[in-house]
């Protein structure tokens, strides 16, 4: 009975931070939603188009849904230069199912030479916020001695709308200079107000700060020829609100095989998780530049939830790119685009 009650106060409070702080989930793979990191990565890879989508099942070992899933595609486009995408955002959360639906449109413009590349990105769309009230579990529903009572109905009297739409838009901008990358993003600029009571909530801004170092492991190594091994240190810092999150860890990057090793701090500052990755790049080196990608990591989670409560999360990754047939862009960026870092 204590760890039933246990899990219900895990669940609630998860819904309750939902309403409160409105923190956005993040992506343990952020590498491999780059659109969703940073708008300004529209269009920065090695190919015409590229697609991507990633599922996070968070804490798989309770009993509620706390489930992400992000898709994406995009277009690079020589002529702007620059590249334009759509992404689409699903999350659910909690028993009561407060679930996010989110359709946006990315576009980036860049300049640079050989040595650089600055990117530029905004994105807007719209999303649709709902919640099941009958499925949230109040007080007046659980006994001391035995725990929840099914079937029981609450006395609270929950707001008459379950439904809110609201225009959402962000900005970016990436800089590549060598082996070196630097990028910073605005989520919720415009601050939509997302309150399901009439009372105002306002979405807080999420901003995002990424740096990647790209370390050579062989010698005589060219940025056109990206086969030999190296090791990638990054930083991702997230911020929203008070709540901030740091991911610190590096990767080792040898042709097809990708594998990492990351610690992420809680939106105290605390203890979250320590992440491992594995990333497989399947087809490539065709001269299509075709390159199918499977990623898989998952999270051991260290902080007062801990790993027994929780089993962790896992995450699983799908990307593709690849050129139009006649493309004439092949490798005309000289290596140096942010795929290079991931």
């Amino acid at each position: 009975m204590a760890k039933t009650l246990k899990i219900l106060l895990i669940l609630l409070t998860t819904v309750g931070l939902g309403f409160a702080s409105a923190q956005d989930h993040i992506y343990s793979q952020f590498f491999n939603q780059p659109i969703y990191l940073n708008p300004s990565l529209t269009g920065q890879f090695e190919g015409d188009i590229r697609m991507n989508l990633i599922y996070r099942n968070q804490w798989s070992g309770l009993s509620g849904d706390l489930s992400y899933i992000s898709a994406s595609a995009d277009l690079n486009i020589a002529k702007f230069p620059g590249g334009v995408g759509l992404i689409f955002n699903r999350s659910s959360e909690g028993t009561a199912y407060l679930v996010k639906n989110n359709a946006a449109a990315t576009y980036s413009y860049s300049v640079g030479g050989d040595d650089f590349v600055l990117s530029f990105g905004i994105q807007a769309g719209f999303t649709n916020r709902n919640i099941d009230w009958s499925k949230l579990v109040f007080s007046d529903q659980i006994d001391p001695r035995l725990g929840y009572i099914p079937g029981s109905i609450s006395a609270a009297n929950p707001p008459d709308i379950s439904n809110k739409f609201f225009f959402d838009a962000a900005t970016g901008v990436n800089l590549v200079y060598r082996n070196f990358m630097l990028g910073t993003a605005l989520h919720h600029i415009n601050r939509p107000d997302e309150s399901f009571s009439g009372t105002q909530a306002k979405l807080p801004m999420r901003i995002t700060v990424n740096a990647s170092f790209k370390i050579p492991l062989t010698p005589y190594f060219d940025y056109n020829q990206d086969e030999g091994a190296s090791l990638i240190p990054s930083v991702v810092y997230y911020r929203q609100a008070s709540n901030s999150n740091i991911s610190v860890g590096a990767q080792f990057k040898y042709k097809s095989l990708n594998t990492g090793l990351w610690y992420r701090t809680g939106p105290q500052n605390g203890p979250d998780a320590i992440v491992l990755s594995l990333i497989f790049d399947l087809f490539k080196g065709k001269r299509n530049g075709e390159k199918l990608r499977l990623g898989i990591s998952h999270d051991a989670t260290t902080s007062k939830i801990n790993y027994t409560n929780t089993s962790g999360t896992t995450e699983a990754s799908i990307g593709y790119e690849k050129y139009f047939p006649n493309s004439s862009g092949y490798n005309r960026f000289n290596g140096l685009r942010c795929y290079d870092f991931f």
